[in-house]
């Protein structure tokens, strides 16, 4: 419930591929929000998706949805960041330093975020087995361009 412009997004993103169509936006335990839209649609415009773990099977794009991606890298990485990431402030022996950390399972998830990194010329680095860091102020910076806080 804290973010209301995540929460706006998400809607706005389901109704624009789902013309006709709303969806619901539910109230759950803990102050935790579902959107959605149940539609037999989904399966068409995501074909990854499928049984079991995302990381034990391979996540490919499809050529469409990487012209997609192509079109608009950071909309992909302000999701991506939105859904699995998050945006730090650190206090740096008194300097303030703003990091960005995604992590993912998924080695192909986390390839397509880099990917979308590279593209925009953000360097990045793997800090761990699963995740993805952006310290560099530049970079940071370039990302609060179209990320930023989370509202």
């Amino acid at each position: 419930m804290k973010y209301p412009g995540i929460i706006d997004r998400c809607r706005e993103a389901i109704n624009t591929v789902m013309p006709g169509q709303r969806a619901s936006v539910l109230l759950r335990v803990n102050n935790c929000v579902e959107v959605s839209l149940y539609s037999k649609h989904w399966p068409c415009l995501f074909p990854q998706h499928g049984p079991g773990k995302k990381h034990h099977r391979p996540i490919r794009l499809e050529p469409w949805q990487q012209a997609l991606v192509d079109q608009a890298p950071e909309a992909f990485i302000r999701g991506l960041i939105e859904s699995d990431g998050c945006r730090a402030v650190a206090n740096d022996r008194g300097v303030r330093s703003v990091r960005y950390h995604f992590s993912n399972r998924s080695d192909d998830i986390r390839g397509l975020y880099c990917a979308a990194l590279d593209r925009l010329e953000i360097p990045w680095t793997q800090n761990s087995r699963y995740e993805i860091a952006v310290y560099r102020k530049a970079a940071t910076a370039r990302l609060d361009e179209f990320v930023g806080p989370k509202t």
